[in-house]
């Protein structure tokens, strides 16, 4: 009984691989796309890594200002009386409070703008790369990282880099 059992299963394969599989693979189309080429090189990242790098600069001048000011009161250490020395020293520790709570909220801040950022262009690749991909009748579309080998025709980046750049002019 083993043997019928074996020997059904083992025709039901061969016919399956040779009358259906072929037909199914005809209708299987993938592509991928290098996520990271495409985030890099979207304009929006690009304008966004500009506003970001200013509001740092700007962040970088006030912090400057603050430096500037934690020196200036330890060049007047040396003219004062002890007794002066001693609230002075406590004035410049304040200061050197402030500066590190203003790092510590720079960093915090630029860093929650970056990952906010980050996420909404992810986002935008992801819709842009799933309507391409209904519209072109793609079965899937993986990112490259999780690819050991990709035919070059099957890369759909520049298309995808090319819709998001595109829409994002008008």
């Amino acid at each position: 009984m083993n043997m019928k059992v074996c020997s059904l299963v083992l025709l039901f394969a061969f016919i399956f691989s040779t009358v259906f599989a072929p037909a199914y693979a005809a209708e299987l189309k993938i592509g991928y796309v290098d996520v990271a080429r495409v985030f890099d090189n979207y304009n929006r990242t690009k304008d966004q890594d500009k506003i970001l790098e200013q509001q740092n600069n700007k962040k970088k001048e006030e912090r400057d200002k603050i430096v500037k000011q934690i020196r200036k009161m330890k060049d007047e250490l040396d003219i004062l009386s002890e007794k002066a020395k001693e609230r002075k020293q406590t004035q410049i520790d304040e200061k050197i409070r402030e500066l590190q709570e203003y790092d510590q909220q720079t960093r915090n801040g630029l860093r929650q703008q970056r990952d906010e950022v980050v996420r909404k262009i992810l986002k935008e690749i992801e819709q842009v790369t799933e309507k391409y991909a209904n519209e072109n009748s793609y079965t899937m579309i993986l990112n490259n990282r999780v690819l050991l080998y990709g035919q070059k025709q099957h890369d759909i980046t520049d298309k995808i880099l090319k819709i998001l750049n595109s829409e994002y002019k008008k």
